[in-house]
């Protein structure tokens, strides 16, 4: 049986009074968000059309909510305002965003995860403390890039065939595919460490996080 194939579907099982968020909220909040990221932009109607190959008439309508959001419409919307459907529609608990880094050791290393598990971003962020160590360096190799910003001290990067010392107030970015290892030089070290999804199981271990 066909019907509006919109992000307004209710459960089968909507006889009990939803929890959280119901579908018009969710309608809404996807809406607000199309509008202020094509604003962010700084894209007219005209603009996202053209990327979206959805008349400005029907973007119009759809973030003054006078039309529903369908779903075939919502791929090329999240396509070209470089986001996913997920995060257009996600309705998590924004009761409390306020995260109480544990602390944790990790390899030698004491660990702060400032991201919630299973992030819609796919990246983890953390803070990092690390102090000289004697071992041998052993490259690491594996899918995806890594990012850090040096808050104290100074860090030692070996990056392929060459090595670096970055130092407080820098940061690096790079490709994990090539030959890496990242350890303290001269002292203690502290650094704010972004990970995608391979980089947190390549260098914490997934199942090692608090």
């Amino acid at each position: 049986m066909a019907h509006d194939a919109s992000i307004a579907v209710h459960p089968a099982h909507d006889r009990t009074p939803p929890e959280g968020p119901s579908a018009d909220d969710t309608e809404q909040r996807v809406r607000q968000r199309i509008r202020a990221l094509r604003q962010a932009r700084g894209w007219s109607l005209d603009e996202l059309s053209r990327r979206t190959l959805i008349s400005p008439s029907t973007l119009s309508r759809i973030e003054t909510g006078r039309r529903r959001v369908a779903l075939d419409q919502l791929a090329p919307i999240a396509r070209a305002l470089a986001t996913t459907i997920d995060e257009l529609v996600d309705v998590a608990d924004e009761s409390d965003v306020v995260i109480r880094p544990r602390r944790c050791e990790i390899h030698g290393n004491v660990v702060w995860p400032l991201t919630r598990e299973q992030d819609s971003s796919g990246r983890m962020v953390s803070k990092v403390r690390m102090e000289p160590s004697n071992e041998p360096v052993v490259t690491d190799v594996h899918p995806g890039r890594d990012w850090f910003y040096v808050l104290e001290g100074t860090v030692r990067l070996v990056l392929g065939g060459s090595e670096r010392l970055v130092h407080a107030g820098e940061a690096a970015e790079f490709s994990t595919m090539t030959p890496h290892w990242i350890g303290a030089h001269g002292g203690p070290v502290e650094m704010l460490a972004i990970l995608d999804r391979e980089g947190e199981r390549a260098h914490l271990g997934a199942e090692e996080r608090p």
